[in-house]
């Protein structure tokens, strides 16, 4: 689990802010929002496998984050923010504002290396960009999208409302340059898929992101920007060109995705919107096994595809300059389907009103104008493969995957025969040693009460991905290579 920072009450008492003072603050930030001439930009930095035991605002004893440790000193840091624990069930997750049980994405699916039909099907599934652009706001994707295969759908960022690109393809099967994000990276623009010889990928892709800034200033934005940093394979950085080692190169490259974060800050000043941009900052799950590092005094392993903490508790800053309280610490409840009611929230955008929304607006406490979220639990699920099915969709590989719900202060972990496997308490057992299932204590007996409610609320059978099917392509997974050996998880 994360620390349990102060509440924002607590923060602000702590920091000498009494009541009346408080209000003010308040106030004077809802004045100075009456008085924007349009509304906030919106930059959601993405980063790819990255855990909270190596950011140091988050209480890490590296010290590889000087940019991320200011955003979020000046900003809001979420204590209590999940991810899913993998790439997949993540990212359609914050596309959607739909758990992964609902929109079916339970299993990570590489499309373009696996293909078998399956994408993201902008007939079949909100987007946070089409919102977005029903409000106004012109929008733009730079880094990982892997989702759908651009061989297949070249125009597929379009549809799913992003106004402009700049993505890595991910790996196409039959197309070796594919694999490359990093060094000569291959990238998808409205122009094509090419190489970019001779240049690191994170470049081109912030890069992008600023030019696009600087033909659109004028407008109101929506930036998304799944950053490759740090996921494997790891490489030596424009910084570091020496760097060696495991754990060398991972240290290189976690300082060359803060060195971005610095880059797009100051560009925000230079194009005078940094009072009116509202940068997340978050990643997409745990690190990658293998790495560890210490977290306020105990060594955490990296937890990508597990639902432990160290998996699924993700780091998650909110930062802009006289709109987004600055200094600020939360333990206020917040997961990854909450990222689109909070845009349209904070954008003054309509949510659709043909799909159902799971996630709950955070804008509120973003603001500053409530001390606490809407929500009474959090819940993580999925990872590793799906499967081919007799008919030769891409289905989850459990009717019910297993999955954790929490509280601030409990977790419950329920295994695929709906059954409650463990409870810990993890405000006094932050590496969730303890099982305190069968414990008599009543404040146990009533939080497991309470979280397994939450749970008998889903459905008893997980949705599948929805989609039409792509035409069938050479490269294709067929059943049998699926029943035969699973693919790797890795993405």
């Amino acid at each position: 689990m994360a620390e349990r920072g102060p509440s924002r009450r607590g923060f602000l008492k702590a920091a000498g802010v009494g009541a009346a003072a408080l209000a003010a603050s308040r106030a004077g930030r809802g004045a100075a929002q009456l008085e924007r001439k349009r509304p906030p930009n919106i930059l959601f930095i993405l980063l790819d496998d990255l855990g909270k035991e190596w950011v140091r605002c988050c209480g890490s004893e590296e010290n590889l984050t000087p940019n991320v440790d200011a955003l979020a000193g000046g900003g809001i840091q979420f204590t209590n923010a999940y991810c899913m624990p993998q790439c997949t069930p993540t990212r359609v997750t914050l596309m959607t504002g739909q758990y992964p049980w609902r929109h079916g994405w339970i299993n990570h699916w590489d499309v373009p290396r696996w293909g078998a039909g399956c994408h993201f099907d902008w007939r079949h599934n909100p987007s946070i960009a089409r919102v977005m652009k029903g409000a106004g706001y012109t929008t733009a994707a730079a880094g990982k999208w892997q989702i759908n295969d651009f061989r297949v759908q070249p125009d597929v960022l379009t549809k799913h409302g992003f106004d402009d690109y700049c993505m890595w393809t991910g790996f196409e099967t039959e197309n070796p340059p594919s694999a490359e994000r990093y060094w000569n990276p291959y990238i998808h623009t409205k122009s094509g898929s090419k190489t970019y010889e001779g240049r690191f990928g994170e470049d081109v892709y912030t890069d992008f992101l600023i030019d696009f800034m600087r033909a659109n200033v004028d407008r109101p934005m929506m930036l998304y920007y799944a950053m490759c940093l740090p996921h494997a394979p790891l490489t030596a950085t424009p910084l570091e060109p020496d760097a060696q080692g495991k754990e060398g190169r991972f240290r290189a490259m976690v300082r060359y995705a803060d060195r971005m974060l610095g880059k797009l800050m100051a560009a925000l000043d230079d194009l005078g919107i940094r009072d009116n941009t509202i940068v997340f900052w978050t990643t997409d799950n745990g690190s990658s096994p293998g790495l560890s590092a210490r977290l306020n005094g105990r060594e955490v392993a990296g937890g990508k595809a597990v639902t432990t903490e160290n998996g699924v508790n993700a780091p998650f800053i909110v930062n802009c300059p006289g709109l987004v309280p600055a200094g600020v610490t939360t333990d206020a409840l917040t997961d990854f389907t909450d990222m689109l009611p909070t845009f349209a929230g904070l954008g003054g955008a309509g949510l659709p009103e043909d799909t159902v929304i799971d996630g709950r607006s955070m804008a509120d406490v973003i603001l500053g104008r409530a001390d606490d979220g809407p929500r009474e639990w959090i819940m993580a699920m999925g990872a590793h493969p799906a499967r081919i099915d007799e008919g030769g969709r891409v289905v989850p590989q459990h009717t019910y995957r297993d999955r954790v719900i929490r509280d601030k202060q409990y977790k419950l972990f329920v295994g695929t025969d709906r059954q409650s496997v463990k409870l810990v308490d993890l405000e006094a057992d932050p590496g969730e040693e303890v099982d305190l299932l069968n414990s008599e204590a009543p404040a146990v007996q009533a939080a497991r009460k309470r979280l397994e409610a939450v749970e008998r609320s889903f459905p008893a059978t997980d949705a599948a991905p929805k989609y039409d099917p792509t035409p069938p392509q050479s490269w294709d997974r067929r059943r049998d290579e699926d029943e035969g050996a699973a693919p790797a998880a890795g993405h």
